[in-house]
C-alpha cells in the first residue's frame, strides 16, 4: 500500500483548522489514515480536529491485531470514532468552548480490504482506472443539510458543491456527548486509489478533475500538490486536506 497525505491552510483562512494521520502499523499489518476538518472559531476547530485524529488514532493502535476479521476492524473504527468524539467533547466541556467539533473521515486498510468511516462532510472516494477507462465512485454520503437536498432531487450533486449553506453540516464529532458514524466496507483491487479528503478540495476540485489528476496527471508523488494547486486556482476559500491510498 502506498500512502501520500497533504494539509494546506488555502488562500483565505487565517488557521489551518484540518488534521490528518498516517500510520502503517508492522504489529497489525493494518495501514490507519483519518482526516478531520474542524469547527468553533479561533482555536477550537484546530484543538478538535487534533484532539479527533490523535485519539482515533491511537485507539486503533491499541487495538487492532493481526487475526481480525473485517467486520472486527468495523467494531475498533466505531469504538475509536467514539473515543475521538470523548476526547474533543470533553475539552469543549472543560473549555467551555460551545460549537467545538470536527468532521471525520478514515480508512483502516490491508491487503486490498478497507473500513471507511465518516461523520460529517469529509468524504472518501475510490479511483479506478483499468482499462484505459477513468472512473471516480463516492463512497461516503454527507451528513449535511445539502445533501439532504441533493437526496431529494431538489439540486444536483453539481449545484451542491457550491450552494449556499453547503457547509452545514447534520452530524459531527464533538458537540454531544455521543456520536455515530457510517461505516463502509471497500474492495481495492490492484492499481486502485482511495482519497480521503475535507470539503476545501471538493468544493474547488471537480469528480472528474480528481481523477484525471491521480490517474493521469504522472508521478503519484505529486498529484496531492496538482489538486491543490486546483483547489488554489479557484480561489481556495477554505483549509485543503486530502490522503491518497494505492493498492500495488
Amino acid at each position: 500500500m502506498n500512502v501520500w497525505g497533504m494539509t494546506d491552510i488555502g488562500l483565505v483562512r487565517r488557521e489551518n483548522q484540518d488534521a490528518y494521520a498516517v500510520r502503517c502499523s508492522d504489529e497489525s499489518g493494518f495501514t490507519i489514515c483519518v482526516v478531520c476538518d474542524g469547527m468553533g472559531g479561533p482555536g477550537g476547530g484546530k484543538q478538535a480536529s487534533e484532539l479527533a485524529v490523535d485519539a482515533f488514532l491511537a485507539t486503533c493502535l491499541a487495538n487492532l491485531r493481526q487475526d481480525m476479521e473485517l467486520e472486527q476492524v468495523q467494531e475498533v473504527a466505531e469504538f475509536a470514532v467514539a473515543a475521538a468524539n470523548t476526547a474533543v467533547y470533553e475539552r469543549s466541556v472543560r473549555d467551555k468552548q460551545r460549537g467545538m467539533g470536527t468532521t471525520l473521515v478514515s480508512a483502516i486498510a490491508r491487503e486490498g480490504q478497507v473500513l471507511v468511516n465518516n461523520v460529517g462532510d469529509s468524504r472518501a472516494y475510490l479511483i479506478r482506472g483499468g482499462g484505459g477507462e477513468r472512473a471516480i465512485t463516492r463512497i461516503t454520503r454527507d451528513h449535511s443539510l445539502v445533501e439532504r437536498l441533493v437526496e431529494r432531487g431538489a439540486i444536483t450533486e453539481a449545484e451542491a458543491r457550491n450552494y449556499p449553506g453547503r457547509n452545514l453540516i447534520t452530524r459531527a464529532l464533538g458537540p454531544d456527548a455521543e456520536a455515530l458514524s457510517d461505516s463502509y466496507q471497500v474492495q481495492l483491487l490492484p492499481g486502485d486509489y482511495l482519497l480521503l479528503c475535507t470539503d476545501g478540495l471538493i468544493t474547488t476540485a471537480t469528480d472528474d478533475e480528481m481523477a484525471r489528476e491521480v490517474l493521469e496527471g504522472g508521478d503519484d508523488n505529486t498529484c496531492l500538490d496538482r489538486l491543490l494547486e486546483i483547489a488554489k486556482g479557484q480561489g481556495a476559500p477554505d483549509n485543503v486536506t486530502a490522503v491518497l491510498l494505492q493498492q500495488q
